[in-house]
């Protein structure tokens, strides 16, 4: 909400409009005569994209990074795991997340969203399920990258990150694999596959869900395994997931093209109650960060009584007389904007991207650290199934309890107000 509701101090604020006096503002217009809602005599509206220009200055260089600390996981829905994904992001401090079966649609897009992270995402159309989604620290220069033709049937999305000079691109790119995923659409991804493994650095992560796949002697027994191996070959491609992800069974896989490009994979635990484990790794390759320049609202500094000032000095009856949903909404819009621009002050954001969302308290995060040890535990045979369940459980009812509360606290501030 702060993101797409900040705007920039406007340069001529502080030259005495008075908004007890509405006679001196005159209905804007742009287009064919589209009332786009109230400006001042002389004076332009600002639009949309001029508010997005005027509060995103040219990015500036400042520094680059060693590596970069990513996240992976098949999600098994992200309905009701959003939150937890976002404490693990924040605590861990990952650059990037890659997620499978999200079973996102257009309905979930008010939920997906993820501050100081820029989402690459492809949903499935036709059918529940499936799914991939990236988020990059908005830190990172990146684009979408396309691989070449069939981009609608398979499920994968393709990113460039820009590299130091003279060390080239990153391409990382993340696969879902249905188990019922026809050999003509498998050829369409391996055709990506073709096109990507000529990047100079590629990472392509995701559930491939070949189970009868062997590592240790490339091998395998059904057809459409072994053609996944044989195009691994062909590209000169190294995968680097060594343990289980899933009930014993190596579905998760990390793919490279270059020997030292990922590193430090280690198995974490899972998301919530999904049946698959969750991977950590890193990608050490230095990569441009541009130091964040985007403005966003202070609330700590802002004058609450002068904005609920200025929104109640307007005659709001004869403002949006006449008008239909969309005119009054610009209306209103544009109102709330100009007493926002006079009320709440703007600062730049932290280099990290993002604060610590409000119901992430440091209770939650040692609930998260404990999930963790006791997984560790678990894989030394220190602790049972059964106490790592636990945990999981309390990690969720805690996650639960702390953002509802939140809401519960916000609403009721709301009603009083």
């Amino acid at each position: 909400m702060q993101e797409r509701l900040v705007s920039q101090r406007q340069k001529d604020a502080g030259a005495g409009i008075s908004w007890a006096h509405l006679e001196s503002f005159k209905l804007g217009s742009k287009g064919d005569g589209v009332v786009v809602g109230l400006a001042p005599v002389g004076q332009h509206s600002k639009t949309d994209e001029d508010r997005v220009a005027s509060c995103a200055p040219r990015e500036k260089l400042v520094y680059s990074a060693r590596s970069l600390k990513c996240l992976y996981t098949n999600a098994h829905s992200m309905g009701n795991k959003q939150e937890e994904l976002e404490s693990y992001v924040r605590s861990g401090d990952y650059d990037l997340v890659a997620i499978t079966e999200t079973w996102w649609d257009s309905s979930h897009d008010w939920n997906v969203v993820m501050d100081g992270y820029a989402l690459f995402r492809k949903d499935r159309p036709a059918r529940r399920g499936g799914g991939v989604a990236l988020y990059v620290r908005e830190q990172l220069q990146c684009t979408k990258f396309c691989p070449g033709a069939d981009e609608e049937r398979v499920e994968s999305v393709w990113v460039r990150i820009k590299g130091q000079a003279g060390r080239g691109d990153t391409v990382v790119g993340v696969y879902y694999r249905p188990p019922d995923q026809t050999e003509e659409v498998d050829e369409a991804f391996y055709a990506q596959l073709r096109v990507a493994s000529q990047s100079q650095a590629l990472v392509v992560v995701g559930d491939f869900n070949f189970p009868d796949g062997c590592w240790r002697d490339h091998s395998a027994s059904q057809p459409q395994s072994r053609r996944l191996l044989q195009c691994i070959d062909e590209n000169f491609l190294m995968q680097m997931v060594e343990e289980p992800t899933r009930r014993g069974t190596l579905l998760d896989l990390i793919l490279t093209n270059k020997e030292g490009l990922v590193e430090a994979v280690k198995v974490e635990g899972c998301l919530g109650c999904s049946d698959h484990e969750m991977v950590e790794f890193s990608i050490s390759c230095g990569r441009n960060r541009i130091a964040s320049r985007i403005a966003t609202l202070d609330f700590g500094r802002a004058n609450f009584g002068l904005f609920k000032q200025l929104l109640g000095e307007i005659p709001w009856a004869r403002l949006l007389e006449g008008k239909r949903a969309q005119e009054s909404w610009i209306a209103f819009r544009d109102c709330f904007f100009h007493a926002q621009d006079q009320s709440i002050p703007t600062c730049r954001k932290s280099r990290k991207g993002a604060r610590r969302p409000a119901w992430l308290n440091r209770d939650l995060l040692g609930m998260l650290k404990q999930k963790r040890r006791v997984y560790r535990s678990w894989k030394q045979g220190l602790a049972t199934w059964e106490e790592y369940k636990a945990a999981v459980r309390g990690c969720r009812r805690a996650v639960r309890v702390s953002t509802y509360s939140l809401l519960h606290v916000g609403s009721s501030l709301h009603k009083h107000n």
